[in-house]
């Protein structure tokens, strides 16, 4: 007998079906020389520090490092043994312990390895396992998968660092902890390693904001009309003085024409943007949608399951180069779509601009898999929709725009007016934009043109925006680039604090923990901030 092990049962049960083991039993499915069971996600986690002889908050306790962690089953909430994990454990030790073979089929990446590798480990198996590699739920994917099976240990480095985060982040968080409250005196305050330096940036953007002294400026301008509308031109320059500003106004503001002194044209081309990442969707739905980064996530992974999308949580935006073979099958597949159909069929050959295999990590892109998507509430549709245009725009033909620039010079100012012309509309034609919005009218250098007014505005400087889940999460993914330490700053190139993965439940443990509100779109510290400021 073979037994598979998902991640959750509504993975196990499309897996039992694809193997042919229909047969429902209690906590898991069996027939034709398989059981496939599941997880809960997490089941076993690391002991608190009771398990190692520590109770209650004490400072000569401190620093709580165990010599060796010890795992324990999932407690609830109350931290009480959970009926339901102790259960399923029981059933998944008495497959495990009469199987031939095990296939690890949880989720194929960092964390579905770790909630496999402690659950085994836990259980004293011993049993040989190989691993389940997919990046889609689709009934093709999962036989392929289950013909080229990985060896286990080939994953133990992913496993490795999983562990290695698990127990980085209980060292931190139980000793930082204990020490803040502690030092606080009364009340608990939780410190972690990301979502300490998380809600650091939140409060730092919330202070920069709110601090900012806006400072005055003045820019001149005048219009004119050009084939049967306004233009209007602007001085490249501000003025920080009033005074200097109105004097040159009031010495240039006579002027019934100008003449223009140079026009300048490049051609500017945009590749079009790449596939979507988890963070990148997260993103974009906060600011489309004002979908919280947790609620695309919770979405993605509905969508995964119900096949319709590769694996979300991951941290790549390019696909390798059998995949890329795949894009034409793929397009074809929604060519009857009322709503994307008709774009699909304009592209022709696929753009190679989202292939680079050097650049997946442990899985690809997101995108979707062609199967039809049954019974979507609006909200599965919206992600689903935003994942197929970038899909779509990713596989179109680059834009060509004609960049002008109009300038006129005035006793030694400069006075410009710059305009678009599309000459390829390329990947923008999916979302229907780069219509030629501010096209200049065809003028020559030397051209004479009439002022039909003259004016001087007055301007204030601006803050940077306090943060959204949008700006958090771009922050949390490249904030290694703000480092000084030149060794620091290597260390985390490009993968920024937390996961793709993790992210929202970082930003939703702050919220849950009365860190920080949301208030509209906006990130907001709380009152218990200072509290934490005034105990350290």
């Amino acid at each position: 007998m073979i037994t598979i092990i998902a991640e959750k049962p509504s993975v196990a049960r499309q897996i039992s079906r694809v193997v042919g083991a229909m047969e429902r039993k209690v906590g898991y499915y069996g027939g034709n020389g398989y059981c496939v069971t599941w997880a809960f996600g997490h089941l076993i986690q690391l002991a608190m520090p009771e398990a190692y002889g520590v109770t209650g908050f004490r400072r000569e306790s401190l620093p709580i490092i165990p010599d060796v962690f010890q795992l324990v089953s999932r407690k609830d909430a109350k931290g009480k043994e959970d009926e339901g994990v102790k259960e399923q454990l029981r059933v998944i030790k008495n497959l495990f312990e009469h199987t031939e073979k095990i296939i690890v089929a949880t989720d194929a990446g960092r964390e579905g390895e770790l909630i496999f590798r402690y659950l085994y480990q836990y259980l004293g198996c011993h049993v040989p396992f190989q691993r389940l590699w997919i990046s889609s739920l689709t009934d093709k994917a999962i036989k392929e998968g289950l013909k080229n099976l990985k060896d286990g240990h080939d994953f133990d480095n992913l496993y490795l660092s999983a562990k290695a985060r698990s127990e980085a982040d209980w060292l931190v968080g139980i000793n930082a902890t204990q020490a803040l409250t502690i030092a606080a005196g009364k009340g608990t305050y939780s410190l972690g390693r990301v979502q300490t330096p998380t809600l650091e940036m939140v409060c730092r953007r919330f202070l920069e904001n709110r601090n900012f002294v806006p400072t005055p400026f003045w820019q001149m301008h005048f219009t004119t009309e050009g084939d049967g509308r306004a233009v209007k031109f602007q001085t490249a320059d501000r003025w920080e003085d009033k005074a200097d500003a109105e004097a040159v106004y009031q010495k240039l503001k006579s002027a019934n024409s100008v003449t223009i002194s140079k026009v300048e044209c490049k051609e500017k081309t945009e590749e079009p943007p790449l596939l979507y990442d988890l963070t990148e969707l997260q993103k974009d739905a906060n600011i489309r949608y004002g979908f919280t980064a947790e609620q695309t996530l919770a979405i993605a992974q509905k969508l995964y399951e119900a096949k319709a999308i590769t694996y979300p949580r991951t941290s790549s935006r390019y696909i390798p180069d059998d995949v890329y073979d795949e894009i034409p099958a793929l397009l074809q597949s929604i060519e009857s779509d009322e709503q994307w159909g008709g774009l699909a069929m304009t592209i022709e050959k696929p753009n190679r601009h989202s292939v680079d295999t050097s650049k997946v990590t442990d899985h690809h892109a997101l995108m979707i898999t062609g199967e039809k998507l049954q019974y979507p509430s609006n909200d599965d549709k919206k992600i689903y929709n935003m994942i197929v245009a970038r899909m779509l725009e990713a596989f179109s033909e680059k834009c060509v725009k004609e960049l002008t620039t109009v300038t006129v010079e005035m006793d030694g100012i400069s006075f410009v007016a710059k305009g678009t012309v599309i000459q390829q509309q390329g990947w923008r034609f999916i979302n229907n934009e780069g219509n030629d919005p501010d096209r200049l009218p065809n003028w020559k250098e030397g051209q004479m043109l009439p002022v039909t007014g003259w004016g001087l505005t007055e301007g204030k400087t601006k803050p940077v925006p306090i943060h959204t889940e949008s700006t958090l999460l771009s922050e949390m993914e490249s904030c290694g680039r703000g480092i000084d330490d030149e060794e620091l700053a290597q260390a985390i190139k490009d993968c920024g604090i937390g996961t793709p993965a993790t992210r929202a439940a970082i930003i939703e443990t702050l919220i849950n923990r009365e860190y920080m509100i949301r208030l509209n779109k906006q990130l907001i510290p709380t009152e218990a901030i200072a509290c934490q400021n005034r105990a350290g």
